[in-house]
């Protein structure tokens, strides 16, 4: 009889299913669900404009319509489907997205008396409150503890756990007082379909842990109380209601209780994977090995890569962090990103892209692709920075912001959106540079997530801007097909390595780079590295006289 396993992928808007049949990696069921509270599932705050919180209401009937969903897409199209034959599920969330919880697991924010308290709500990835916070964690434990925030690339972000944490403390110390603890969402999602919400007993992500929240073996789990009490006192009294210890995804994080079982049609007792973030399941999905960076590409991106733990790994300053077990088991992780890419795009469309393009936001998008396809690179004479959401790699900024250079009263939309494309290449590429230059070779390219499947002219961009081949994932949906090898390996049906040559391949479609653009491209870099290295370190500017003048030169001579 066939074997399935279903991956569960909560992204920053929306959650979204897929059901795997492990012989063969068909995709025989998938379900989007869009969180309904709050502005595309975000719950905003007008008056501050770096509030990002969701409904944990959201995340739970999420997980039932997807589930459901798709075993029902599956009875449809593959004949004699029965649930009983999905042996195990995996999830993967945003992150560091943490949860403010009670002494049973249960999230503040599902309780009356807070229901209508921001800050009781789940604190998503993408929410920049902290960045004071972050900036005081990085500053004292490079005083205190240089040896973990080297293994976070040297700077804490506000992105992170201990900054939102802080954070939540310093401006409302009820809601802090009222959480017994806190659980990251990849953590929470696998508690409840096992029934274990317990804080202290559930199963932990050392993806989330060790990228997130500081935490190795090496120096004894999570950062110790004499650093947290400089913090401040009451994150060190936190600590012993948090964790002490964190698990790789090939661990079962329990197995499916009867509650949800009956639920969601299936089998009570299904294998469940303890979780881990979007990205780095997204890689595993992707046949991520040893030289292979996968690239997901949606509205910000995630940079994997993997080391063997056998073999010595500098620290690389400016990455999201080095931990062992955080994409596969016996490697170190490697994870980067942008904080912005499809945002930007999505900025620019619903913001200043006149109705001349179109009368929607898609079709807004297939005309500018249509009016730049022609041009030649530096033919715009624009160049952009890809800040408008900070820098997560390499600089680690939230507070950077956004620029548009070289623009005239001729200037058109399809032209600045391909100079926003481009900054985000030329921002990849600074990534890969770095790591790079600290040892980890980078052989192999393979890009995930829509922008890689739906703009073909983006992924000619990136191929002629970095110099490589651009790969992209066969499947779309790479983060939850990552989440469901994990389900199964869980369940037993074989290891991730063979799963992964089973399920996970690559489009025949691979975008090569144009000499010719490429050499022009390695120009536009150069100034571009002048102008993110002026605005985006402590240096002094200096003179960038020189920037406008040679995007002129160039344009003239791209046009001519």
């Amino acid at each position: 009889m066939a074997q399935y396993a279903l991956g569960i992928d909560y992204g920053t808007n929306s959650c979204r299913s897929l059901l795997v049949d492990l012989s063969n990696g068909a995709e025989v069921g998938s379900t989007v669900f869009n969180y309904p509270s709050g502005e595309m599932g975000i719950l905003l705050d007008p008056s501050d404009p770096h509030v990002a919180r969701q409904n944990p209401r959201d995340y739970l009937a999420g997980l039932e319509a997807v589930i459901t969903g798709a075993l029902s897409q599956a009875a449809a199209a593959v004949s004699g489907f029965s649930g009983d034959q999905v042996v195990g599920i995996g999830i993967d969330t945003t992150g560091s997205t943490p949860i403010p919880v009670n002494r049973e697991g249960t999230p503040l924010g599902l309780l009356p008396e807070f229901k209508d308290n921001l800050n009781a709500q789940v604190w998503l990835w993408k929410d920049h409150t902290g960045y004071a916070e972050a900036v005081e964690i990085t500053a004292l434990a490079q005083e205190m503890r240089p040896n973990i925030i080297a293994k976070c690339g040297g700077i804490y972000s506000s992105e992170w756990w201990w900054s939102k944490i802080l954070r939540l403390r310093r401006t409302d110390p009820s809601v802090f007082d009222a959480a017994f603890s806190f659980v990251e969402h990849c953590d929470w999602i696998p508690a409840v379909l096992a029934g274990n919400t317990d804080p202290l007993t559930l199963k932990r992500s050392v993806c989330a842990a060790g990228h997130k929240a500081m935490f190795s073996s090496e120096w004894g789990g999570l950062p110790d109380k004499e650093f947290l009490a400089k913090l401040d006192p009451a994150l060190a009294d936190l600590r012993d209601r948090l964790f002490s210890e964190a698990h790789t995804s090939e661990t079962s994080a329990g197995l499916l209780c009867a509650e949800w079982a009956a639920k969601l049609g299936l089998k009570e007792g299904i294998a469940i994977a303890v979780g881990a973030f979007d990205a780095h399941m997204g890689a595993v999905g992707a046949g991520i090995k040893t030289g292979t960076l996968v690239k997901i590409l949606g509205t910000s991106t995630c940079d994997l890569m993997i080391s063997p733990a056998t073999q010595p790994l500098a620290d690389v300053p400016g990455v999201c962090g080095i931990v062992k077990g955080s994409v596969l088991p016996d490697c170190y992780g490697i994870e980067a990103g942008q904080s912005a890419v499809g945002d930007i795009f999505l900025w620019f469309v619903n913001h200043l892209v006149p109705d001349t393009y179109g009368a929607t936001p898609g079709e807004k998008f297939v005309n500018m692709e249509k009016a730049l396809s022609g041009q030649k690179p530096g033919q715009t004479g624009l160049l952009a920075l890809d800040w408008n959401n900070g820098n997560r790699t390499v600089l680690v900024d939230v507070r950077l912001t956004g620029l548009i250079l070289g623009q005239t009263l001729h200037t058109e939309a399809h032209e600045i959106y391909r100079a926003l494309i481009e900054a985000t290449a030329f921002g990849a590429l600074t990534i890969i540079k770095r790591v790079e230059e600290y040892g980890v070779p980078v052989t192999e390219i393979i890009n995930t997530g829509g922008l890689s499947i739906k703009n073909e002219t983006l992924m000619q961009i990136y191929a002629d801007v970095i110099g490589r081949p651009m790969k992209v994932s066969r499947s779309e949906q790479t983060c939850a097909l990552g989440a469901a090898i994990f389900g199964a390996a869980v369940a037993g049906v074989g290891s991730i390595a063979d799963l992964q040559t089973k399920v996970s391949a690559v489009r025949e479609k691979v975008y090569v780079p144009d000499p010719a653009n490429q050499a022009v491209y390695a120009e536009l870099y150069e100034l571009y590295r002048d102008v993110h290295d002026a605005f985006g370190t402590l240096s002094s500017i200096g003179n960038l006289g020189h920037v406008m003048k040679r995007l002129l030169d160039i344009r003239a001579r791209q046009s001519a």
